[in-house]
Order: C-alpha cells, then structure tokens, then sequence
C-alpha cells in the first residue's frame, strides 16, 4: 500500500478512538442495558467528557449501527477469500462464519446487539438499511461467481444474495429466541438447507 492510501496519523488515532469508545459502549450495553446507559457515562468511563464523544459519533444510535457496517465490510472480505470455484451459496454461507465463530465464542454481545435493535424503530430502521447495504456490497462479489450471461446475472447475485441474508435473519430471530443456548451455526445451516436442500 503506498503512503497516500495509507491514512494519516490523525485517521489513525481517530480509528483508534473510536473503536476504543465502542468497546466500552458495548461493554455497558452488555452489563446495565442499552436503554440505561447514557452517552455521559461512556464518554466518562472512557475518560472523555460528552462533548469529546460527540467528535466521534453523531448518537448512541451510532454506535450501535457503525458495528453493523464494520460486519458488512468484514462479510464481504471474508467472501472474497473463498475459493474461486466454491458455489455462490456455499460461498456466502462460510462468509457468515465470521458473525457465526464470534458469536459462538462469547455470545454475549450478540444478543445485546439483536436485542436493542430490535427494541428501538430507530435501531431497526437503521440495521435494515445497514443490511441493504450488506447486499449491494456482496451482490456483485456473488455475481462474479455465476457462470451466466452478464445480462442475468446481476438478477440472479442479487436474488442468491438477499435470500441467504434472510436465512441469516431468521436464523439470529431463533438464535436470540433461545437466549443463545442454540447453536447459531446449526441455525444458520437449516435456514439455508430450507432453501437450498442438501447444502452443506
């Protein structure tokens, strides 16, 4: 990577920060709940005063719905590393492991994360839109694995795409159901049998 795509000292440190300020959000969020924890008490356990926590996040909102667009990034990386003649489907199933191993490690955050998404219309309005975007960025990285005409081929990415996050959807529903004593990987593979019997 050359010195101009590398960012600056100053992006760095702020990266830095802010994942630092998420860590300790979400630390709170697991321990007194969401609802409970105001902005003054993570500015001041990361010792900072509120109006530094505002250089870095717009809202608490935002601290919840920036853990959904760093998982997209991570989702399509992890799509980009599978092998090149593993099916799409297949592909997309093991891109989900990245969300799946976490989870089964410490579930913890997790269901914190599906909880007070769930509870709050903004939250939910935000992982939705949070999750277009997941689509639109692994739609084309799924097309590049179809061996179709380029006309049908962005349909079919997309239509492979959305239906395998609804797997994923409706599998972290019945995750968060059990209060996370299923097995969020048996889950996932028997939504995405259900639609694509025989798999894995």
């Amino acid at each position: 990577m050359s010195a101009k795509q590398q960012p600056g000292l100053r992006e760095r440190t702020r990266q830095v920060v802010r994942a630092q300020l998420m860590d300790v959000a979400w630390d709170l969020f697991a321990r007194q709940g969401y609802d409970t924890t105001t902005v003054d008490e993570i500015a001041a356990t990361a010792g900072m005063s509120q109006r530094s926590f505002f250089r870095y996040f717009a809202s608490k909102e935002d601290v919840v719905l920036v853990k959904f667009e760093r998982v997209g990034q991570l989702l399509a990386d992890e799509l980009v590393a599978r092998p090149a003649a593993e099916d799409a489907w297949t592909a997309l199933r093991r891109s989900f492991d990245v969300i799946v191993d976490g989870a089964e490690r410490d579930p913890r955050h997790g269901l914190v994360l599906l909880r007070i998404t769930g509870q709050s219309p903004a939250l939910r309005a935000g992982r939705a839109e949070q999750q277009k975007q997941w689509q639109d960025l692994l739609s084309p990285l799924v097309a590049e694995r179809l061996a179709r005409s380029a006309a049908g081929r962005g349909l079919s990415a997309a239509a492979l795409t959305a239906a395998a996050l609804a797997c994923l959807t409706v599998a972290n529903v019945a995750w968060l159901d059990s209060d996370g004593t299923e097995s969020l990987r048996r889950l996932v593979d028997d939504a995405m049998r259900a639609v694509r019997p025989g798999e894995f």
